[in-house]
């Protein structure tokens, strides 16, 4: 098969390739990767088409690939109790729910307590809702040094607070 011949086979199939992928995964986003990833894998095995069995042979391929999806380990990411009912991809990471169910006078105070670099940013990025982009303007350093700075925060707050919820009080 001619490069141009599979050319023509990808513009008279994509849709297909597409909608197969598209009602196994039901992500748009994932069902246009997993379309690539089906006329890659097509492209390189274009030798083996069997002749007059294109469009089955490239839905066998994206319905493959979709499975292998959703049984990929990222796919199976792990529910928190208490997002059982929520669709996956959905749920808040975990230093989210930790800040939801603390309160905003904890997690103000806890956010006064950090040390800096950490401060600055969570207190932009948390409590006044900017964004990496906005606090690193706001703080004249680097959009990735925002990103570190914001997880590692997160990270002593999410420590902190569930100390202070194993005490009863918030401790350093």
């Amino acid at each position: 098969m001619t490069k141009d011949q599979f050319s023509d086979l990808v513009v008279r199939y994509e849709r297909l390739v597409y909608t197969i992928c598209f009602q196994l995964v039901r992500d748009a986003a994932a069902a246009e990767d997993l379309t690539q990833e089906t006329f890659l894998s097509a492209y390189l095995h274009r030798e083996s088409i069997p002749g007059g069995y294109e469009r089955q042979w490239l839905g066998r391929i994206a319905a493959n690939k979709a499975k292998d999806h959703l049984q990929s380990a990222w796919n199976r990411r792990t529910v928190l109790p208490g997002d059982e009912g929520m669709p996956p991809g959905l749920s808040p990471p975990a230093e989210e729910l930790v800040l939801e169910q603390a309160g905003t006078d904890a997690i103000r105070a806890a956010i006064g307590e950090l040390k800096e670099p950490y401060r600055p940013v969570c207190r932009l990025c948390l409590l006044e809702e900017k964004s990496p982009e906005e606090a690193a303007l706001a703080l004249g350093r680097p959009v990735k040094t925002i990103h570190t700075q914001l997880a590692r925060g997160k990270r002593l707050l999410r420590e902190r607070l569930e100390r202070s919820e194993t005490h009863g009080h918030l401790s350093i």
